[in-house]
């Protein structure tokens, strides 16, 4: 019989990759790998999981979680914040850090939060489960539990350690901890969901807890390990990123958004567990401020109040006959592919009785080539919809960006568009400024949305505006709006092409 397979850390392999072995002879094999499992947190990670699904942020993960152990023996107090896309496996692998440094340090004591009361349940229940495993025995024989017969606690809430002075107890954020004392200190999904994370009422109370409640609880040498998803800027994490130097924080995107050592750009994190496919899906499926905080840990400020979305109304019919002012307003951007800026080409009317209708916006990732297409596939669609109606001013303004580079595209859209009444802008002042004048009218309720597909991805820039990773669709609109009533800002002359 040849001798067990090892892998690459020295634990054995997986039931499914030892086909032919008996379980007596890995069952051994486990036992002569105990002395690695204690050292390493990566084999003892393959010593009580031996079927766990493995892969480059799997042992990244471990890796880091082995780094925060060496500085939490060595005292150096760390504090770290793992912040992973939710069902990627982080509530497992603190619980098996937890099990690895009990073993090791059986006198320290750990306190776990989290949100809910029933997730710190069932951490406890999958403790206790993995402390009395047999894989577990053979890595640390000398750990036992309290229980039955003895005199050490074991309950929902509180697992003592048998013949020493450590144990884990779990509570709730918010929840109570007075009296009780702390070596690691671990905080695992820290808010519920998007409702509480936007609620200022809920994240001070967080704060309040961990600073006036939890951190009271730490001993000189503690260590403070938090792992969640970002849900908000201003969260636990996000404040204590402000006030703590010491923390170290760990970002781990759901896919990729540039090449690492183990993915390329648009690759998935865990692949092996969430596939490309599956993250798209979830992704068409949610806002995008949801997506880049759940998933992307780039959370960022929505519902600023700038662009009220709720006053932002849809009609069904536009009757063209009311229209005394169009314009089409175009934020060009020069990329083909990717997740840059996006070319958006906005067109804006102005009726007769003083409100604006956005009628239709356009935007994509095009070529020069297609941009320009574009954009004269638009005037030519508003022309042949307006019909005999089109006895209304209709004007076509172009953003021209700094430089030369944006001097000489805006000189080629004006000669494509030869023939139309197309003018130039130069923008000055950052783009919240620019965008004042056409945010009090939508403040105002005087802003109405034509029904089509285009809605949802406006409406949720305008929801993040001007905090969101893409502008230009407002941009465009505030631009169209400013032109059509602010007229006389802009140089018109074309005294800017030579």
């Amino acid at each position: 019989m040849p001798s067990p397979p090892f892998d690459r850390v020295g634990a054995t392999v997986s039931p499914q990759r030892a086909v032919g072995y008996p379980i007596e002879q890995i069952d051994l094999a486990t036992k002569l790998n105990a002395a690695n499992a204690r050292d390493s947190f990566a084999a003892f990670r393959r010593t009580i999981r031996s079927g766990m699904l493995w892969g480059p942020f799997v042992g990244t993960f471990t890796a880091e979680l082995q780094r925060f152990h060496e500085a939490f023996e060595a005292g150096k107090r760390p504090q770290a914040a793992f912040l992973t896309p939710p069902q990627h496996g982080k509530s497992l692998t603190v619980e098996d850090f937890i099990a690895w440094e009990a073993g090791k340090h059986p006198a320290w004591k750990t306190i776990y939060a989290s949100y809910s009361e029933d997730l710190g349940m069932l951490r406890n229940h999958n403790l206790q489960r993995l402390f009395t495993s047999q894989r577990y025995g053979h890595v640390f024989p000398n750990l036992k539990i309290g229980g039955p017969g003895t005199r050490y606690q074991c309950n929902t809430s509180l697992i003592e350690y048998a013949g020493s002075p450590g144990s884990f107890r779990n509570t709730t954020i918010n929840g109570p901890i007075t009296g009780m004392e702390l070596n690691l200190g671990v905080i695992d999904d820290y808010v519920k969901g998007r409702r509480e994370a936007n609620s200022k009422t809920v994240r001070d109370a967080t704060w309040s807890w961990f600073t006036d409640d939890f951190m009271s609880r730490f001993a000189e040498e503690s260590a403070l390990l938090i792992i969640g998803t970002r849900w908000h800027l201003d969260d636990l994490v996000g404040r204590l990123m402000d006030k703590s130097k010491r923390l170290r924080v760990l970002e781990f995107t759901a896919i990729a958004e540039e090449d690492e050592r183990y993915r390329r750009k648009g690759e998935p994190l865990f692949p092996e567990l969430k596939s490309l496919k599956f993250l798209q899906e979830r992704q068409r499926l949610m806002s995008d401020a949801s997506w880049q905080a759940e998933y992307q840990q780039h959370p960022y400020q929505v519902g600023g109040g700038m662009f009220p979305i709720e006053k932002l109304q849809t009609i069904g019919i536009l009757d063209r006959k009311e229209i005394v002012q169009s314009m089409l307003g175009v934020d060009k951007a020069g990329t083909a592919g990717g997740d840059g800026a996006f070319t958006a080409i906005v067109l804006l009317h102005k009726m007769r009785d003083g409100r604006f209708v956005i009628e239709r916006v356009v935007r994509g990732h095009w070529s020069a080539l297609e941009r320009e297409k574009m954009i004269r596939w638009c005037i030519e669609t508003d022309y042949q919809n307006m019909g005999r109606f089109y006895m209304h001013d209709y004007q076509i303004v172009v953003e021209q960006e700094p430089g030369s580079g944006g001097k000489e595209s805006a000189e080629t859209t004006i000669r494509n568009l030869a023939g139309y009444n197309v003018v130039a802008h130069r923008p000055t002042g950052d783009k919240a400024t620019r965008a004042e004048p056409f945010a009090a009218q939508v403040q105002g309720g005087n802003v109405w949305l034509y029904a089509g597909p285009w809605q949802e991805v406006f409406l949720e820039e305008a929801e993040s505006f001007p905090n969101g990773p893409h502008l230009d669709q407002i941009d465009a609109a505030a631009m169209a709006f400013n032109h059509m009533t602010l007229v006389n800002t802009y140089d018109t002359s074309y005294s800017w092409i030579e």
